[in-house]
């Protein structure tokens, strides 16, 4: 079991400034901790070997260290609502839960853990229910005999009247089935008076004693309203009305939108209270409401279907851990990989008490005169990891063996990660109500975003994938003695253009995947002006993703309509709540990859790797370059992941999709086996021949093309061939090839455009 873990603050951070480490041991009170440069992070004995630079500085040294614990689960606050439990009060809302068999989910609260005291609306095993507790030790719970559906939509009321101890309990269906009882109506009186005068009012949650957010909702909430005195439904009926019923305006207490800034963390009271909620932990907004009819699928067209948000508790967003080592980059470190080594003793077969909390150095944010930086820029893709972030089908899906061809290890990091599900699942993973994940933060613990970390979707062998497969870039550069500026994918959406604009050439790693708007115009914009792009892997400029615009660190993907998906976005709710764009595939948007790059996605499989056979265009006088002192028909027949150049996923020419006609193929991909399957996008009817022992499409094409501008694209269309350069001590053709295209793109002449 991982014994030691923690998180920076960011991922990207400039000489001169701060990082800050959160740090949780699992055992002990100290640990040790120095900054080391990342050079190779591939623990596979056939390659290089791991490879770390200790980098002096005054984070180095011992440290007080304690376990840090997770609060996850997502609700809604609002600090300002006046105790409820003097006056009668009705609370309405509109809820479709996910997971009703759950016990014990809260809906709405005034709670003081500390003297247990208060009133609670929730859901238990389905049923709704009405729990009171008096300053006197006197409490209270009564509850509906209907359970609700899974998936459902209800309207529910809960009214309590202290004074006299009368209440009121209203479970109604908004669809009803026969058969099915799932309407409830109880009155009644209560002997115990409700204390509330030291308590929040909280939606989705409630708080504990230990100073936790606890007893979470899971589904969604629509149009959640507090009233003065008791109503029946048909005051919800008017409510609900458009335009609401005038004449009750003056018994509204609070009356949450939540069609309103979704964009935000602000639940928007619209009654004359003006109590807006506080959302924490970052539930689900842009969501379909209770009376969404399929007429529009924006939510900016028409909120009034789009008041709806999911809950779930196991959102999260920041741990919020307490920081444990600060480092101040020193003005003259070079920009590159780097990462916080924390030990707390040695490993051994049962535990791991050594971590590598990764981080990037970027180029100084302001050039100073006369300064000159590196014409090389890499760019980590941290977005690509983010969405991966913690990514767990393998622990929670089922036929993950089949699907890779293999038997699956668990090492200790991925024994972590099942033992704390808190720890927030990637992209990939579906919440435990099984919604997908469309959130995914870097303030947590991300178990594989570290070197050493073996993926079980990284092929046989050195078993690769985001991260620490790019470590085989870093280690190819170091070895060469290339000196790079390192920026990042947030780096590139804040910043633009203007980030890209001093560099000749940008290398991407092996697996760039996810783009926002911000960052695909702005690598498009730097082609069209003359840049040399570098790309490196596969898959790459695949989904469209936005980054929040007031919270550091978090992207939001929604998985619409088409591509490569582990789960499906509901109908209706294809936009993107950060920005109200369309979400999905940018080949959906009319941006395939084909038109960034020349080439684009058409095959992935996860078992074996295998090699490039030179095409006829190597001969070409305009690729002759790229290929002397290499004279092979095969290319790329080795190396650490999978066994080959060509692996995991591919990319390929396709004209019919925007790859410049102009570009070569230089070489393509042959030998695949079943399990290389073709891409669901590229096919309406499912063809017999879907694997790439049978189907002439998959394949990955090495590609080269001249832009325009006097620039230029080279594609190695797989995320397996970084995992190559090594091979034979840096003497290999993959190697050759890369080094020859890369000193070419660095000479700063133009290239010929007729």
């Amino acid at each position: 079991m991982l014994k030691i873990t923690g998180y920076p603050d960011r991922y990207s951070v400039a000489p001169g400034e701060t990082i800050a480490f959160k740090i949780s041991l699992e055992e002990g009170d100290r640990f040790d901790a120095r900054i080391v440069r990342v050079v190779h992070g591939d623990c596979n004995p056939a390659g290089p070997g791991l490879k770390f630079r200790h980098v002096p500085s005054n984070a180095d040294g011992s440290y007080l260290g304690r376990a840090q614990r997770i609060d996850a689960g997502s609700f809604m606050r609002a600090d300002t609502v006046p105790p409820l439990g003097t006056t009668a009060f009705t609370f309405f809302a509109v809820i479709w839960p996910t997971l009703p068999a759950r016990a014990d989910q809260t809906l709405a609260c005034q709670w003081n853990p500390r003297s247990n005291t208060g009133w609670r609306v929730g859901v238990d095993a389905g049923r709704l229910f009405l729990a009171v507790a008096g300053a006197d030790g006197t409490a209270a719970l009564v509850m509906t005999d209907a359970a609700m559906q899974r998936r459902q939509w209800y309207r529910i009321l809960v009214a309590l009247d202290p004074a006299t101890g009368r209440y009121r309990i209203d479970q109604q269906p908004i669809r009803h089935y026969a058969h099915v009882v799932d309407s409830a109506l109880l009155d009644g009186t209560l002997a115990v008076r409700p204390d509330t005068s030291a308590a929040p009012f909280v939606l989705a949650g409630c708080p504990s004693a230990d100073g936790r957010m606890d007893r979470h909702f899971d589904g969604k909430i629509d149009g959640p309203m507090l009233l003065a005195g008791l109503h029946d439904r048909s005051v919800h009926d008017r409510l609900l009305g458009v335009p609401a019923a005038d004449d009750l305006a003056g018994a509204i207490i609070a009356r949450w939108d939540f069609a309103r800034l979704p964009d935000t963390i602000i639940a928007v009271d619209i009654g004359p209270s003006r109590h807006h909620g506080t959302l924490v932990h970052l539930p689900a907004r842009g969501m379909k409401g209770w009376n969404w009819t399929g007429e529009e699928h924006d939510f900016k067209r028409k909120p009034e279907h789009y008041g709806a948000i999911h809950f779930h508790h196991d959102d999260l967003y920041d741990a919020g851990w307490d920081t444990s080592v600060v480092f101040t980059v020193p003005v003259d470190l070079p920009s590159g990989p780097y990462a916080l080594h924390v030990s707390a003793g040695p490993s051994d077969e049962t535990a791991t008490r050594e971590d590598y909390i990764a981080f990037f150095v970027r180029p100084p944010r302001a050039r100073k005169p006369g300064e000159t930086r590196p014409p090389l820029a890499l760019l980590a893709p941290t977005a690509a990891y983010m969405a991966y972030a913690n990514h767990g089908e393998h622990i929670t899906a089922r036929g993950a063996e089949l699907q890779m061809g293999r038997l699956l290890t668990f090492g200790h990091a991925d024994l972590y990660l099942y033992a704390h599900p808190e720890l927030g699942g990637s992209l990939y993973d579906t919440h435990a109500d099984g919604s997908g994940v469309c959130y995914s933060s870097r303030l947590r613990p991300v178990l594989n975003f570290s070197p050493r970390y073996h993926s079980w979707l990284g092929g046989h062998g050195s078993a690769l994938y985001q991260y620490n497969a790019d470590t085989h870039l870093f280690d190819w550069l170091d070895h060469q003695g290339i000196a790079y500026d390192l920026i990042t994918d947030e780096d590139l959406h804040e910043q633009g253009y203007d980030l890209l604009a001093p560099y000749r050439v940008v290398m991407t790693g092996t697996h760039p995947e996810y783009h926002s708007t911000s960052m695909w115009d702005a690598m498009k914009a730097w082609i069209d002006r003359g840049g040399r792009l570098m790309y490196m892997g596969g898959n790459g400029w695949y989904w469209r993703i936005a980054f929040h615009s007031e919270l550091p660190g978090v992207i939001e993907l929604r998985r619409a309509e088409d591509g490569i998906r582990t789960w499906i976005a509901e109908p209706g709710e294809y936009y993107q709540s950060f920005n109200g764009e369309y979400g999905g595939l940018w080949r959906r948007v009319g941006r395939p990859p084909n038109m960034m790059c020349g080439v684009g996605f058409i095959a992935q499989g996860f078992d074996i790797s295998s090699y490039y056979r030179r095409a006829p265009d190597a001969d070409n006088p305009r690729a002759a370059w790229i290929f002397a002192g290499v004279a092979d028909q095969i290319i790329g027949d080795f190396g650490l992941i999978g066994g080959g150049a060509a692996g995991i996923e591919l990319d390929c020419l396709s004209p019919d999709l925007g790859a410049p006609p102009n570009m070569l193929r230089l070489a393509s991909s042959e030998g695949h086996s079943p399990m290389m399957i073709l891409v669901n996008e590229e096919f309406g009817v499912v063809p017999p021949n879907l694997g790439g022992d049978l189907n002439p499409r998959v394949r990955a094409d090495l590609a080269f093309g001249e832009t325009p501008s006097g620039g230029a694209l080279f594609a190695t269309s797989s995320i397996a061939w970084c995992g190559s350069l090594s091979h034979n001590g840096y003497e290999n053709n993959v190697s050759r090839i890369t080094w020859n295209v890369l000193q070419r793109f660095l000479d700063p002449a133009p290239f010929p455009v007729r």
